[in-house]
């Protein structure tokens, strides 16, 4: 399996990362066997979060295994925002994985400037990362966040980490297009490492998961961390990175056409339907960051709209999305005629029927 540098911090990792979410899911015995069988096969970066069940993935994976320490990068995860709680926690974390070292701890879910704020104040888990580093209880200080970066681009504006993790999809590329267009460029030029996670989209694109994986896997990123938590998926995501060759742009550009989860209802960003002063993706922008434009007001499939229904508000930005909206010079007028619009785009959306579904979801009452 290709490896590639991450970033400035001098370590190669595997392209397919192993992400420990999904081992709170499944004995022990199993996490055993899906984690000694990726390192078996060349995976060399395994990531967990102390918030995951607790602590339980983390003690998954300190006793299947701490006694390949040396084979492999490890990385977790803290929400603690304080000095003295990211240190607790750190101690907890090192004794869960039976180590004596953590490669990485990464401050999670950071997503807005405010909370990016508190980590880099006075007293603040940044204080506690340093302390750490200089103790030999970490070796690198990432970050992580969902959904729109704003938190992220702050935090790397406003300090050096070392890595960085978030969302890199061929579905919410279109729901936060400043990860690809702003975040990525940016951590480049800075020499953070980056790291990609939800390449599934919390898994909205089950039915894609070769394509998807593929695409997350031809962006600068130094790893595409996947949760697995069956011999079946590992092998389907071992075999993807086994035999990666970069998506080109054309196939990139199928992708965004033919999609079946972008479909008929996901705004592609291409700016054709933008007329007389009004651009409908700005409406669209935000209905992103507030479900990511996953209600089209259709029931479908009834597996596939329950995994919609769970997925929408994942990163609940509803509140955010709301208030920009409110601020927007020009709002949908409900009772209007956009049809005009719908022979501009080239996706087949019915733009007027979206824009109002989308006014719906953004106005206080939220009445479809």
């Amino acid at each position: 399996m290709e490896s590639r540098k991450l970033g400035s911090t001098g370590i190669d990792v595997s392209i397919l990362g192993f992400g420990g979410f999904h081992l709170i899911e499944i004995p022990r015995g199993d996490a055993s066997k899906l984690l000694n069988a990726y390192l078996d096969r060349g995976g060399s970066y395994i990531e967990t979060a102390a918030s995951y069940g607790d602590g339980i993935s983390e003690r998954k994976i300190g006793e299947s295994v701490s006694k390949r320490r040396n084979e492999f990068t490890l990385a977790t995860k803290t929400t603690e925002r304080s000095r003295e709680g990211y240190l607790r926690e750190v101690e907890r974390s090192l004794r869960n994985l039976k180590t004596d070292r953590l490669d990485i701890v990464f401050m999670h879910a950071v997503q807005s400037e405010e909370d990016a704020k508190s980590i880099l104040g006075p007293g603040g888990a940044l204080e506690g990362a340093v302390a750490a580093r200089e103790h030999g209880k970490i070796r690198f200080i990432g970050i992580t966040g969902h959904g729109r970066p704003d938190g992220l681009l702050y935090s790397v504006r406003a300090h050096r980490y070392d890595a960085l993790m978030t969302g890199f999809n061929y579905f919410d590329r279109f729901n936060f297009p400043s990860i690809e267009g702003e975040l990525l460029p940016l951590c480049r030029e800075r020499g953070v490492g980056l790291l990609a996670m939800k390449a599934l989209g919390d898994g909205y694109l089950h039915r894609s998961a070769e394509r998807a994986l593929r695409y997350a896997l031809s962006l600068p990123v130094a790893s595409v961390v996947a949760g697995m938590n069956s011999p079946a998926m590992l092998e389907t995501d071992l075999a993807v990175a086994e035999s990666f060759s970069p998506m080109s742009e054309a196939e990139r550009e199928r992708i965004f056409r033919e999609a079946p989860e972008l479909g008929d209802y996901v705004c592609r960003l291409c700016g054709r339907c933008a007329v007389g002063g009004f651009d409908p993706r700005s409406v669209f922008l935000l209905e992103g960051l507030y479900d990511r434009q996953m209600d089209s007001g259709r029931v479908d499939d009834s597996a596939h709209y329950a995994l919609r229904e769970r997925l929408k508000f994942w990163f609940d930005q509803r509140r955010v999305a709301r208030a920009e909206y409110a601020r927007l010079p020009a709002k949908v007028d409900p009772a209007g005629d956009y049809r005009a619009l719908n022979a501009r785009c080239p996706y087949a959306i019915d733009i007027d029927r979206k824009l109002k579904l989308a006014h719906a979801k953004l106005v206080d009452d939220g009445f479809i």
